[in-house]
Formats: structure tokens, C-alpha cells, sequence
């Protein structure tokens, strides 16, 4: 047996061997051929000549063994490259043959870096955002009440629309919005309890990523008194808490009330800390538990400080994976992985049935898993899901700071109401439908239908549309009803050309069609500029050329005259000037004020030429699997509260394929998210080793 092993060893290793020794060889042989000598024939002048070396880039650094040392690098010539933003305009450029080849073969030198690293970006213990822990106290409890007013949620549903599982949206509906509207802040809650400070977004991120949600002393002495708060509020009761009977409630005589602590208090405290507890921690809880009835107390009040000190407890509102022992990625557990499809659909803990298949050693079974995603999809705490994940999205907060120019813009502000509370509950509604109807993720460029209040719809009768005759006004500023409606002119539907977008996206007084190519190239293909120089000084805020008699775009062509500008303003103007019929609150005009025509033509990529909104729609739809990308890019990173890495982009390629095959269906996507390799794994090295 001994020889046995020792012969294998000598036989597996040098096949071993010889493979890396193939693959150096391989990327050597590639190297010498194609990619060192496009590197000095298009790259060198900025990349590495005559030690030039723009955005820290140094491609004649690079040789044939280490080329693929540098997977982030790979991953960035990739993606610069495929997008056609190398090399920059006014270079000499490549032919479409010899960019498709140099793409191919450095994907290929990636897959195989990225296949033999297994490691991938760390998500660092973080505790959970308000919005979650909302939610994980409604459900810890079974609360018939919200814990405390959220206005992050911009949408708040009247007479229960949301129903997953009919896969049906309703061709009425009525919502309000939360941010805007005072009346809408004002719902069932428990009273006396105050929520701590909202959470910031990332930048191009989410409010959820770890790096983000870190714990102060001050953070930490409002969880004590949040959790104290929450079980003594007088709205705690029986009727608000649908876990009493079988918790808080004493059992019939005084001496079984020892005895039923226990348990009562094992599954709460593994449904609170999402994995079973240890007989020390159990201890520990029945310990104090003991102590205070044998000082006198009630039950009731006895199983409420347990409560608070379990909503209080780190075990509760941090998020984290266990250490691993390597220092390569490894499989998340049953409990780590029930937590992440809860978090992720739910914004919460898990519930029962995914506990029991973890505590089972069942879930991760890729058949069951599915079988769980579909039941999670179907359920209306996926509304959780649609009340976080497209608003941030789509950055549709920024609209609350939006103040067009009430002079020039009068018809924006209703009473003392703003359309924007009309506005930006178009694009959720339409989130939601092709979530619930499982429609094409194309809906959200070009759609063929759309969710408007009457009030809306009119806005955009400019456009040829036809007013919601005989639907209900829904104008209000409270409870607003919006009809669902064909979309008869592609200058509108989707979310890019949404009015809220176009609102949001420009100042008081113009367009910024900068701003809105950055949000176009963050939100929609997931490729956000660098921020600007520091001492680039901004356009003034005046209606466009009335100083000069110069259009927008020819003002901005002097503005990107220097250099170190110019390469971005290649990338994000085309998209910007594609939506200039816009005007700052998004109605659609042919001309400036100063008479001149608008220009909204440009080239998508460098390949794609358009010259109006509905062509440059067209273009993107021809490189649909680019938005498809950028969108699973977008999914993942608020499923894993992290960055996107180069390791992760073989998963995103399996992902975009998957969905591609089944008509680019939106539960596709998201059950494929699931299925891959980055959520399944874990990156979480030994304490005190070095990475």
C-alpha cells in the first residue's frame, strides 16, 4: 500500500508537472506571437515606452511566463479591450479580426489563472443594514407590524398588488411613495422605537456591501437599546406578535415555567443565529432566565429581556462566514448557504424550511437548491428583494435631491407636490412585472409596456402617446393609482429614457449629458467612469450656449480638450448626448432655447452608429449580452455584499450564457447567481495569516 501511494505520487506529479510546464509554454508562445507585439504596435506609446505609463499600466513589463500573474490586469485588458475603449481615439486602431483574437486568447489565459487561484474577493464580517434587520425581527417574531418606518422602501403598496406566485402583476395597481409623499410614512409600527441612522450606498455599490457596515461604540450601545425597545414597546403584544402563544406566553402552572424556557428558547435562538446553538450559549441564556424567576419575575417579562438581549447580540445582526482552513476558496456550509439565499431574496434570516434542510445536510444539493429558489421566488417576501435591489440599481435616491428650476420647469411641481413621486414609481413597477411575469431582462432597455398614473401619462402626451382616457386619475399625493399601458413610442419605456432617469441625471436649469453617459455606462453596462481630475472646473449651471450661441455638445468639445479627460469623455459622452431630446425633467424637445438643433447621434462601442434614441436603444440591444453582463455583475455583488472580481468572471460568463439560452428570462439570471461557483464559495483565510 505504501509503494502504491509512493508510485502514485511519482506518476500524478510530473503529469503535473508537465501541464504547468505546457501552460507557461502555451502563454509564452502566445505572448511572443500576438500579444507583445500588439502591445508596442498600439499600446506602448501610453503603456510602457520610454517609461510612459498611464493609469499605473506598464504592458512591456509583462512576459511570456507571468502574463498571466496578474489576473485583475487580464481581467481589465478584457474588458477595455472587448468594450473597444483600447486603444483611445485618435490612435492607430486595431482591426475587428485582431481585437476578437487578442480577446480570445486573453480569456482564455484568464480561465486558466482564474481555474488554478480558486480564491476569490473576501466579504468581511459586517453587521446587517436597517433594512435587514427589520425585516429579521418582523420574522423572527412574526410581526403583524413593521419594527420602524423605512423611507430608503420608496414604494409602499396599498391593497396588496404583490403576488408572486399568481406570476401575474395586475393591470391596476395602487402605491404610494414613501421618500416624498408624508402620508405615506404613516403605517403600522411599533411605537417607541426609533431606527438607527440609514445606511449609505457604495459608490457604484449597494447598501448592503461589508466594507461599508462597520460597528461603532456609539452603533453598538443603540443595538442594546434598540433590542430593549423593541420587546417593551406597548405595541408588543399578542395581537402584533404571532409567535406569543408558543414564546412569551407562561405555561398553564408556575412550575413548568423553568422547564419550558429551554425548549422554547433552542429553536428561537437557532432561527436567530441561523445555525444551531451550542449547549454553552443555551446555558448561558437559561442561566439568566432562571435567576430572574427565582427573583420574582413574570414570565412574560422574563422571555421579552431574553428576546432583547438575542436581538441585541452580534451572534444576531452580524453576517459572516466561518474561517476556513486553507487559504484557497472552499464551499460556504448548509447554514452559510441558507443565509445567503435569505439575505440575498428576502433581505433576512432564513426561515424554517431552509433550516431544516441545512440542519439536514440537504440544501446544498443543486436539485433541492433549486427547488428552494423556486419556493423563494414565489414568495411575497420577494417584494423585499423589489423594495431594495432596483432603486439602488437604478440610484433612483438621487431624485429626492432633484430641484429643477421652477421658473423654467413649472409643470414638474404639482401644488406643493413633485412629479417625481409620480416618476419614479414607474420604473419599479416595471421592475417588479418582469420579476413576478419572469419576463426578458430586455424589457428593462426597451419595453413594450408600462405602469403611468394619469398624471404621468399626460407628462408624456408630448410624445405622441395618448392620455388614460377613462382609467382612473390616480393624481393624487397619497394613495396614486397607475394603469398598466402599452408603450406606442420607443422614445419612451424601459428605464433609461424614464423621466425620473432624466430628471435625476440633470441640474436645475440643463441636461448633463455627462451625467447621464455615467449613469448609462455605471447602471446599464456596469463600467462607471473614474472620477474626474480635481482641478477640472465644472460647466456653469446656464440653459444651453445663451451666452455664446453654442450647443451643449459643442461646449463640451472644448471642455475634453485636455488629455487627461479626454479618454473618459470618449466613453460616457455618446451615451450622454443619445438621450439630449431630454430636457432636465425629461419631456422631449427637438432644440435648444437658443435655436439650435440637438445633435443626439454618436457610435455605440465604436462599431454601433446611431443617430437618434431609438437606434441607440437598438444599438444596445444588439449587444444585449454586454447589458446582461453588466446587470449579473450588478446581481452578484448585491448577493455577495461585495466587489466584483477577475475571479469571479467566469462565473458572470457561465451566468450571461445560461440566461442567453432561455431568452434572457430575469428568474434565470437570478437562479444561476445562486448556482455559481462564487456564491457557493467562500474566501476567509485563517486569523493571523497574511494574505
Amino acid at each position: 500500500m505504501v509503494l502504491l501511494v509512493y508510485t502514485n505520487v511519482l506518476i500524478v506529479f510530473p503529469v503535473f508537472a508537465l501541464a504547468q510546464d505546457k501552460l507557461v509554454s502555451d502563454n509564452e508562445n502566445v505572448y511572443e506571437s500576438l500579444l507583445r507585439p500588439t502591445f508596442q504596435s498600439y499600446c506602448g506609446k501610453c503603456h510602457g515606452v520610454d517609461g510612459v505609463e498611464e493609469g499605473d499600466v506598464n504592458l512591456m513589463e509583462l512576459d511570456g511566463a507571468h502574463v498571466g500573474s496578474d489576473i485583475d490586469l487580464l481581467s481589465e485588458l478584457v474588458e477595455v479591450l472587448d468594450l473597444g475603449e483600447m486603444p483611445p481615439e485618435g490612435e492607430p486602431d486595431l482591426k475587428p479580426e485582431e481585437r476578437k483574437r487578442l480577446v480570445f486568447e486573453l480569456k482564455k489565459i484568464l480561465k486558466v489563472e482564474v481555474q488554478k487561484s480558486s480564491v476569490f474577493e473576501q466579504a468581511p464580517i459586517r453587521r446587517m443594514n436597517r433594512f435587514q434587520y427589520n425585516n429579521a425581527v418582523i420574522d423572527l417574531f412574526d410581526l403583524k407590524c413593521i419594527v420602524f418606518t423605512l423611507p430608503e422602501r420608496m414604494m409602499r403598496e396599498h391593497k396588496q398588488y404583490f403576488k408572486p406566485a399568481s406570476g401575474k402583476m395586475p393591470d391596476v395597481v395602487t402605491v404610494g411613495n414613501r421618500p416624498l409623499g408624508k402620508s405615506q410614512m404613516i403605517e403600522r409600527r411599533l411605537s417607541g422605537v426609533a431606527a438607527f441612522p440609514q445606511d449609505l450606498r457604495a459608490e457604484h455599490g449597494f447598501d448592503n456591501r461589508a466594507d461599508h457596515l462597520s460597528m461603532s461604540p456609539l452603533l453598538m450601545e443603540s443595538f442594546l437599546k434598540l433590542g430593549q425597545s423593541i420587546t417593551q414597546s406597548p405595541d408588543f403584544i399578542q395581537r402584533n406578535v404571532g409567535i406569543w402563544k408558543t414564546f412569551f406566553e407562561p405555561p398553564q402552572t408556575k412550575d413548568q415555567w423553568k422547564s419550558s424556557i429551554g425548549p422554547r428558547l433552542r429553536p428561537f435562538l437557532t432561527r436567530a443565529f441561523r445555525s444551531p446553538v451550542s449547549s454553552e450559549v443555551l446555558d448561558r441564556y437559561l442561566n439568566f432566565a432562571g435567576a430572574k424567576i427565582d427573583q420574582g419575575a413574570e414570565y412574560t417579562d422574563v422571555m421579552k429581556a431574553l428576546a432583547a438581549a438575542v436581538v441585541s447580540s452580534p451572534r444576531f445582526f452580524y453576517l459572516y462566514d466561518r474561517v476556513s482552513q486553507t487559504e484557497e476558496s472552499s464551499s460556504v456550509d448548509e447554514f452559510e448557504l441558507a443565509s445567503r439565499m435569505s439575505f440575498f431574496l428576502w433581505g433576512s434570516i432564513p426561515d424554517q424550511t431552509l433550516l431544516d434542510l441545512a440542519i439536514r445536510g440537504e440544501l446544498s444539493a443543486p436539485t433541492v437548491l433549486v427547488e428552494q429558489y423556486e419556493r423563494m421566488i414565489k414568495d411575497k417576501k420577494i417584494k423585499r428583494f423589489c423594495d431594495s435591489f432596483p432603486s439602488q440599481w437604478l440610484q433612483l435616491e438621487r431624485i429626492i435631491s432633484s430641484v429643477p428650476n421652477q421658473e423654467l420647469f413649472s409643470q414638474f411641481y404639482f401644488l406643493k407636490y413633485r412629479d417625481s413621486m409620480h416618476m419614479l414609481l414607474e420604473p419599479l413597477l416595471l421592475f417588479e412585472t418582469v420579476l413576478i411575469e419572469n419576463l426578458p431582462i430586455t424589457q428593462f432597455i426597451d419595453s413594450d409596456f408600462t405602469y403611468r398614473s394619469n398624471r404621468l401619462q399626460n407628462s408624456y402626451t408630448e410624445l405622441g402617446e395618448n392620455p388614460l382616457k377613462g382609467k382612473k386619475a390616480g393624481g393624487g399625493v397619497g394613495v396614486l393609482t397607475f394603469n398598466r399601458i402599452p408603450v406606442t413610442d420607443r422614445r419612451t419605456g424601459g428605464v433609461i429614457t424614464n423621466a425620473a432617469v432624466m430628471t435625476m441625471t440633470s441640474g436645475p436649469d440643463r441636461t448633463q449629458p455627462i451625467t447621464r453617459g455615467a449613469w448609462v455606462a455605471g447602471v446599464i453596462f456596469n463600467d462607471p467612469p473614474k472620477p474626474p481630475p480635481a482641478d477640472v472646473p465644472p460647466l456653469t449651471e446656464k440653459a444651453e450656449g445663451e451666452e455664446s450661441g453654442l450647443t451643449l455638445r459643442e461646449r463640451l468639445a472644448l471642455h475634453r480638450e485636455r488629455s487627461d479627460c479626454k479618454g473618459c469623455h470618449e466613453q460616457i459622452d455618446p451615451l450622454g448626448f443619445a438621450l439630449e431630446n431630454y430636457n432636465p425633467i425629461g419631456a422631449w424637445r427637438e432644440g435648444y432655447p437658443n435655436g439650435r438643433e440637438i445633435d443626439s447621434a454618436g457610435v455605440l462601442f465604436r462599431k454601433h452608429q446611431f443617430n437618434d434614441v431609438v437606434e441607440f436603444k437598438d444599438a444596445i440591444l444588439v449587444e444585449k449580452d454586454r447589458f446582461i453582463r453588466g446587470f449579473a455583475e450588478h446581481l452578484m455583488s448585491f448577493a455577495l455584499a461585495r466587489e466584483i472580481g477577475a475571479a469571479d468572471q467566469l462565473a458572470i460568463d457561465r451566468i450571461v450564457e445560461a440566461t442567453a439560452n432561455d431568452d434572457y428570462k430575469i428568474q434565470t439570471l437570478i437562479k444561476h447567481v445562486i448556482l455559481s461557483k462564487p456564491f457557493q464559495n467562500k474566501t476567509t483565510p485563517k486569523l493571523g495569516r497574511s494574505r
